[in-house]
């Protein structure tokens, strides 16, 4: 990487990150937090570069401004990797690339990733197109967070970084169902839909007869990416990858609280209280439960 004048002061830049992820209320927050100061400030530079390319693909913009946005941050990975960034968080992100080797290639699909829901609300997606989008917009992430956490390289910590976003992801479709359907979304696969009789449209998806067996279905698909990541951990010391197991512990509540409650109610808003999180977050990080059985 070629150092050149920067847009910014790299203090300012992670300064702007920082300022990024303290807007936002991301709960992803709490598992940054227990990092050392460079780590921490890498993937406040990481959330920040997904924050902004997502909220291009979320915002009113028309089509073609946001398809200019998303082509505007690739020129900026490239000029990332040149040493040359021109934005606040492209400068954020000069350090962390060259401290923790992030790869390129994982930028981009976030950006592949933002270019899918920027095109128009998706819906009812097959099951092979849902996969391809959250190997995108949750994979990437667990792969440029996997080298800050200072995981190993190898099959191991790429199996538990995908099998992880996959599972977050899954739960966050379920948990948001009722609000997607609200503006045009349905990232429910399209083969559950046919298989239950669910009509594939946001408007008829809450309420709808087969969803609960939908629910249910999509519910077992997220269980099992959840005991893949635990498998993986196995290759893997859980001390490192512990912010990651935070976010674990908070989405598999969400997911049982969801089970518990019963799938008639899919579609309703499912929470847990500030207390509630942060009993998981003590469990996750002083002794999570990581066995099979768990």
């Amino acid at each position: 990487m070629t150092a050149t004048a920067l847009v910014v002061s790299p203090e300012e830049a992670r300064a702007h990150a920082e300022a990024t992820v303290r807007r936002s209320g991301t709960s992803f927050a709490a598992g940054m937090r227990i990092l050392s100061k460079p780590r921490r400030a890498a993937m406040h530079a990481i959330y920040a570069f997904c924050r902004e390319v997502d909220d291009i693909a979320d915002g009113d913009q028309p089509v073609v401004e946001k398809r200019l946005a998303l082509a505007a941050w690739r020129a900026e990975i490239d000029r990332l990797y040149a040493g040359a960034p021109q934005t606040p968080t492209g400068v954020a992100l000069v350090e962390p690339v060259r401290a923790f080797d992030l790869p390129r290639e994982e930028f981009l699909l976030m950006i592949e990733g933002m270019e899918m829901d920027a095109e128009g609300p998706i819906v009812a997606p097959s099951l092979e197109r849902l996969f391809a989008y959250t190997r995108r917009v949750a994979g990437a992430a667990g792969m440029l967070s996997m080298p800050v956490f200072g995981a190993p390289k190898g099959a191991a910590s790429d199996r538990f970084a995908l099998a992880l976003a996959d599972a977050l992801q899954l739960t966050n479709i379920l948990r948001d169902i009722g609000e997607d359907a609200n503006i045009g979304r349905l990232y429910l696969p399209r083969e559950l839909l046919e298989k239950h009789g669910v009509p594939a449209t946001p408007g008829e998806i809450v309420g709808a007869r087969g969803l609960p067996a939908v629910a249910r279905d999509l519910a077992g698909m997220a269980k099992a990416k959840f005991a893949e990541a635990r498998a993986a951990l196995a290759a893997l010391d859980w001390r490192i990858v512990r912010p990651a197991l935070l976010m674990m512990g908070v989405y598999e509540a969400y997911l049982k609280r969801m089970e518990a409650r019963g799938w008639d109610r899919v579609g309703e808003p499912v929470t847990l209280s500030k207390a509630e999180k942060i009993l998981v977050s003590a469990r996750w990080f002083f002794a999570p439960p990581i066995s099979a059985r768990s």
